[in-house]
């Protein structure tokens, strides 16, 4: 038997003002339903690009991207983490997990995923329903990892200009937070091919509203003079099998998907995964992890000299 669920209206014109993401379309796509989202990604609920080898299932894929990241930040040799944009909490989990780490802070706007990660009871960890905008830590932090939040950050409707003004405002923002030695380890979808104008109206207007995506310039020149870009990685075909797997999973519990949201919400998801895949394989959209660090006065003097 159906469930008939309550759809929000899109939230173009958010009552917030400012940047950073709209807490209002962060929960009109994340908080559809826990059980929804839990029937098709893996068991640690990883709402983000795999890292995949040979051989991987999809839980093995998203440990490997997590455990990336936390390499790629430091966090074995970190006390203090921040996730920026937590999701339900599996780089959280992890990082806890980490011997020398005695505090983890997770952001996110989404009140049914920190309700879930607080429930978890993860040892020293604080998990905020706030926005990078409003942090303010109480010490520096040694790692900063960021999976897919970044593409909330700017919206459609601003310029070019704009959008890198919001970015540069991050890592500056990063920077501040970070300890000399801290890493930042970002994930983010982007513009590969495709120009920002061929953007699809419908996931624009039915996926992730008030969104939109960097071009690897647009991140290059927000942190030119803030933050090192220390790698690059463009995994647009890990994303690319990372939908498709998504879109087998939902295929295979689509009548139990159907009883928890509706089928108008079902058919939504099932074109947005088959449309995202496409656009990866296609490379219109690229997959960027990128790890930088901060620009110190003495590595400033050092490359002078």
């Amino acid at each position: 038997m159906s469930v008939s669920v309550e759809v929000q209206p899109r939230p173009h014109e958010d009552a917030e003002s400012g940047y950073g993401g709209s807490a209002h379309a962060i929960q009109y796509h994340y908080d559809v339903s826990r059980e929804f989202y839990r029937l098709w990604l893996d068991e640690t609920m990883t709402y983000s690009c795999a890292l995949w080898e040979d051989g991987d299932d999809l839980a093995r894929a998203q440990h490997r991207k997590i455990d990336y990241h936390l390499a790629q930040a430091r966090a074995a040799h970190a006390r203090t983490v921040l996730d920026v944009g937590c999701g339900w909490g599996a780089l959280l989990r992890a990082a806890a997990n980490c011997a020398m780490v005695e505090r983890v802070v997770g952001l996110t706007l989404s009140p049914d995923q920190a309700a879930f990660v607080r429930s978890l009871g993860l040892r020293n960890t604080d998990v905020r329903l706030e926005s990078w905008t409003a942090h303010e830590p109480i010490a520096p932090y040694d790692a900063i990892v960021s999976v897919g939040a970044f593409e909330h950050f700017a919206k459609p409707e601003d310029s070019v200009a704009d959008k890198i003004a919001v970015y540069r405002d991050f890592f500056r923002r990063c920077h501040a937070w970070l300890s000399v030695d801290g890493r930042l380890s970002l994930q983010t979808i982007a513009f590969g091919s495709m120009k920002r104008e061929e953007a699809s109206a419908f996931i624009n207007n039915e996926i992730f509203p008030a969104s939109d995506l960097p071009r690897l310039g647009e991140i290059a020149e927000a942190a030119d003079g803030i933050l090192e870009i220390v790698q690059v990685r463009n995994d647009r075909l890990h994303y690319a099998k990372t939908f498709e797997v998504w879109a087998q999973n939902l295929r295979a519990h689509r009548d139990a998907a159907i009883d928890r949201v509706g089928e108008d919400v079902v058919k939504r998801y099932e074109r947005y995964l088959k449309q995202s895949s496409m656009g990866f394989y296609m490379g219109k959209l690229a997959l960027y992890r990128v790890t930088l660090r901060p620009i110190s006065a003495r590595w400033a003097t050092m490359a002078v000299a």
